[in-house]
């Protein structure tokens, strides 16, 4: 998935053809946010508004902030989300975080850009900024066990996937309990929850 191709015009069919699975992904990220009463949410690599699309068709009336560092494609997302409380921001994964706290934060597929220390800077920001009780939702390209014919098309030094066992764990030594959901091939979706205080 190269940088490069990130244009709004052409990305929702570029990444349906690198990722047949995309639509699954979406909805499995939506479906779990259910379980959270989620008033204030953060959006990792909003892109497009894809994922707040869904997430907010489960919390209709929740605050969202999001972030992405191409502001084209938050062109897109705040033209698409137009009618909610949505703030976007330019901003890379390594930033500060938004002030929080949020009660859900939910990314897909950004974090994979970020390699392993840098995911785990992220996650231990995820969990101070998440109010206890609260839920992160991951769905990502990660290293799978072993690589089928159906890979994600990768690009050397912008995509940087780790396996899901280390994600896993770095959730953890953030403080959070963290579950691995599914993963078929190299997509995976984990949850991380704050426990409650």
């Amino acid at each position: 998935m190269s940088h490069d191709h990130f244009d709004p015009a052409t990305y929702h069919d570029m990444v349906h053809r690198e990722i047949p699975r995309y639509d699954q992904l979406q909805e499995s990220i939506a479906a779990a946010t259910r379980a959270v009463t989620a008033g204030a949410i953060l959006d990792l690599g909003t892109g497009t508004g894809e994922t707040l699309a869904r997430v907010l068709a489960q919390h209709p009336g929740a605050r969202v902030v999001g972030v992405d560092e191409l502001a084209a494609m938050l062109d897109v997302a705040r033209a698409r989300l137009a009618g909610y409380d949505v703030t976007l921001h330019v901003a890379d994964l390594l930033d500060e975080l938004p002030p929080g706290p949020f009660d859900l934060v939910v990314s897909a597929l950004a974090v994979h850009h970020l390699d392993g220390p840098g995911k785990a800077t992220l996650f231990g920001r995820v969990a101070s900024a998440l109010r206890p009780g609260g839920r992160f939702v991951l769905g990502d390209v990660v290293i799978p066990p072993d690589a089928g014919p159906g890979a994600i098309p990768l690009t050397d030094g912008w995509d940087k996937p780790s396996t899901a066992v280390e994600q896993l764990q770095w959730l953890r030594d953030a403080g959070l309990i963290a579950t691995l959901v599914w993963q078929e091939d190299d997509l995976a979706l984990l949850t991380a929850d704050r426990p409650p205080a």
